[in-house]
Parts: C-alpha cells; sequence; structure tokens
C-alpha cells in the first residue's frame, strides 16, 4: 500500500485528478448514449436518413415519447389524435408495441413515425409540412399453414396433459378446450386409450414463425362418440364451426361455464343433501372451484335476478332467449356492473366462485332451465348458435372433403407444412 506523502505528491495528486476527469467524461458519455437503447431502442441509417427504434416500455405513454424525439407540443396533440381517428389506436402496450422515428438527417426534427401494435400491421404518419400529420394504415405479408398434431389419452391424464404432450401450444388447447366444452363432459367423457388430432394455423413472415393462428379442424374420440368440428367460412363471409354433418357447433349455452373443473355432484331427481341430510332432487351440476375463479356466462343473454337466498347463497339468474335460463349459486360476490337489466355475452365474467348460502365448500352450483322446467345440463340437446342451410350444407361438404384430404397427408407426415 503507498503511503500518505506518495499519495499526496503533486507530480501523483496531478495524474489522479486527470484520470478521475477522463472517469467522469466517459461515464457522462455512457449515460448519454444508453439511456434508452440498453433496454428499448435500435437505430439504423439509409443514406442520409437516420431512423430509431423504441419498444415501448412500463410507464411510457404515446405524448412521452414523441416529446423525447424533440417534438413540440402541438405535433403530440396533432399525432396523437389522427392516431385515435384514423387507425384506432390511443393507448401503447408495454413490451409489446413499437414505434420507429425517422429523420431526413441526425440534425432535422422527425418527418416520418410508424406505430407497430403487431406483427401484421402497422400505421405509417408524415408530416406534409404545414404540421399536419397524415396516417395510412399498412397490413404486412404473412403466410399461413396448416399443423397437425395428434395424441393419445393415457392413465392419469387430462386433455391438457395430453394435449400438452403432443406438441399443441397451450393457446390452441385452450381454444380447442372451447370448442368441444360445447359436445362433451371432458370430467366423464375423457378415459385413458382415446385418440384426438387437431389442425391450427401458424403464421410466418420472412420466413420466421410469428405466432399462433385458429383452430381449424379438431377429432376427439369421446365415451359417446366421436366428436369432429371444422372451422368454416360461409358466403357471406362469416366464419364459423361445425361438425362432420354441417350442423353449428357452437352452442347458445355452455355445458361446463368454467373450464377444466370437476364435477362433485351431478344433475339427479334423487340426490342426498350435504348439509340437510335427506334426500331431494338436484336440479343442476355442482363444479368445484377455488374461491374468486372467474363465473363465465354460459351464453349471451340479460339478467333478470340478482340476489341472495338461504340455499342457494349468492346467486344470479340470466335469460338468454323464450326458451332458455341458466342460474350460478354459491357466489363469493358479483361483478359490481353486472345488474339486474344487464346485457351480457357468452364467456363474459358475472361473478366468482364461493361458498355462500347451503355449501359446504366452495363450487359453482349451474342449473339450465329449459321452458320452466329444470334440465340436465350435461345431456340436454342445445342449440347452436349458427347452421347452415341446404345450399351451404353442399358447399360445405365439398370443403369438408378438401380438409380430410389435407389432414389424411398431415397424418403421414407431421412435418410437412400444407400452405394455406
Amino acid at each position: 500500500m503507498k503511503k500518505a506523502k506518495d499519495i499526496l505528491n503533486p507530480a501523483n495528486l496531478t495524474r489522479m485528478v486527470m484520470a478521475l476527469a477522463i472517469l467522469l467524461t466517459l461515464i457522462a458519455i455512457f449515460l448519454v448514449v444508453t439511456r434508452r437503447a440498453p433496454v428499448n431502442a435500435g437505430r439504423t441509417r439509409g443514406g442520409d436518413e437516420c431512423t430509431s427504434v423504441v419498444v415501448v416500455a412500463s410507464g411510457d405513454t404515446l405524448s412521452k415519447l414523441l416529446l423525447e424525439q424533440g417534438l413540440t407540443h402541438n405535433d403530440v396533440d396533432a399525432i396523437a389524435k389522427t392516431l385515435k381517428k384514423d387507425a384506432g389506436i390511443s393507448t401503447l402496450r408495454a413490451d409489446s408495441d413499437k414505434i420507429e422515428f425517422t429523420r431526413p438527417t441526425d440534425s432535422e426534427p422527425v418527418s416520418k413515425i410508424v406505430v407497430i401494435p403487431s406483427p401484421w400491421k402497422q400505421v405509417e404518419l408524415t408530416c406534409d409540412g404545414t404540421g399536419a400529420w397524415n396516417c395510412k394504415t399498412v397490413d404486412i405479408e404473412r403466410d399461413t399453414r396448416a399443423v397437425y398434431r395428434a395424441g393419445e389419452i393415457l392413465d392419469g391424464d387430462s386433455f391438457y396433459l395430453a394435449g400438452q404432450r403432443a406438441g399443441v401450444p397451450a393457446g390452441i388447447l385452450a381454444d380447442v378446450y372451447d370448442l368441444l366444452a360445447f359436445e362433451m363432459d371432458f370430467e366423464r367423457d375423457v378415459r385413458a386409450g382415446q385418440k384426438f388430432w387437431v389442425v391450427y394455423e401458424e403464421n410466418f413472415s420472412g420466413g420466421q414463425k410469428i405466432d399462433n393462428g385458429r383452430v381449424l379442424a379438431v377429432s376427439f374420440d369421446a365415451l359417446r362418440g366421436n366428436v369432429k368440428m371444422y372451422r368454416y367460412r360461409k358466403a357471406d363471409g362469416t366464419t364459423g364451426y361445425y361438425d362432420a354433418d354441417g350442423n353449428g357447433a357452437i352452442k347458445s349455452l355452455k355445458r361446463t361455464p368454467i373450464n377444466n373443473a370437476k364435477v362433485t355432484s351431478s344433475f339427479s331427481n334423487k340426490r342426498k343433501h350435504p348439509v340437510l341430510g335427506y334426500t331431494r332432487a338436484h336440479k343442476g351440476v355442482d363444479f368445484r372451484a377455488s374461491t374468486g375463479t372467474p363465473i363465465p356466462a354460459a351464453g349471451a343473454g340479460r339478467v333478470v335476478a340478482r340476489g341472495y337466498n338461504r340455499g342457494h347463497g349468492n346467486y344470479i339468474k340470466l335469460r338468454h332467449n323464450g326458451s332458455y335460463e341458466t342460474l350460478y349459486a354459491h357466489l363469493s360476490k358479483f361483478v359490481k356492473n353486472v345488474k339486474v337489466g344487464t346485457n351480457v355475452r357468452q364467456g363474459q365474467t358475472i361473478g366468482y366462485v364461493g361458498s355462500t348460502g347451503m355449501s359446504t365448500g366452495p363450487h359453482l352450483h349451474y342449473e339450465i332451465i329449459k321452458d320452466g322446467k329444470h334440465v340436465n345440463p350435461m345431456t340436454v340437446k342445445l342449440p347452436a348458435i349458427s347452421n347452415l342451410n341446404k345450399s351451404e350444407k353442399k358447399k360445405f361438404a365439398e370443403y369438408r372433403e378438401i380438409m380430410d384430404n389435407a389432414i389424411e397427408e398431415l397424418k403421414k407426415n407431421q412435418n410437412l407444412f400444407i400452405q394455406l
């Protein structure tokens, strides 16, 4: 270690001061250059033109990012209004949206802004020199390919586990579950040895996979027979899912409002009540779920009752059309703005699982009432949201044959990609 008198030597002090000055200068340069760059910015140059790319971070707002690029408050207001009016963009998503800022040269103000809200869309804004900003939306070209995945239920499996083992992405599995739930009881219809397959879209841009698309077809060998569904676009441009005969697969009501919930008590005309101890009818189905689990509406409808009684505890009742009603009981709480008279869509959260009323633990008690009479949610024949007429069924049959041929090719080689 150096002695104090050596450190205090004038020559040593001069060298230390110079070294400290250089260090501080380097730190200052580092802070300026890396203020955004390490996490969310890039910079490219084409000729004299200079473009920087910013990935929206948590806490960023459009006005903040624009002002950081040297744009005036008048520009910020004009750009915000144009984006909202012409592109429907009013907020930015952190870690997802990107913005490109282009200047004619390093020393000139921003003349072009590109907002990229998705891999398939970008919104271009250009300044006309008078303070006005013009907006144009550009769709990015994509390649869409059909992918086939097949699996089998093993002992102790759930459909989700079997699907994951087959290589089906989680988001696609959730969509398939929603589709099959209109026709199947996953608690009772799934057994070891049953086979299934799924055909879905994968989207590519520039040779790289960007995301998964939609489910195109699905087949499941359920206990009560094969369930098969195809996605089909009708002549009027609307799309839907249909079974092999062209009947609508999407029903107006779901048999199981909560996905992957275990049935703890079935519909029965005679059941020993777990609290009262004597036998009486059980007019619905009980699904085990944790307290606070969101309860989706089984179908689109209107709230006709919401309240509390001794048996059901907190309950809510929906009317879906002239024939059908559904009831949800033992809720821990309601959704604040879902009141009597409120119209709800299929899948919209209307309350949360609880154990209020005559209940031995958290669960959802679910009832379907048809023409004033309680029916078994698991076996009742439910109406489809959309059906095909005679001429459409003929076109659908032709499409189904094409799809079946493509699926047979995919079965032979699961690594084969069929471009759509």
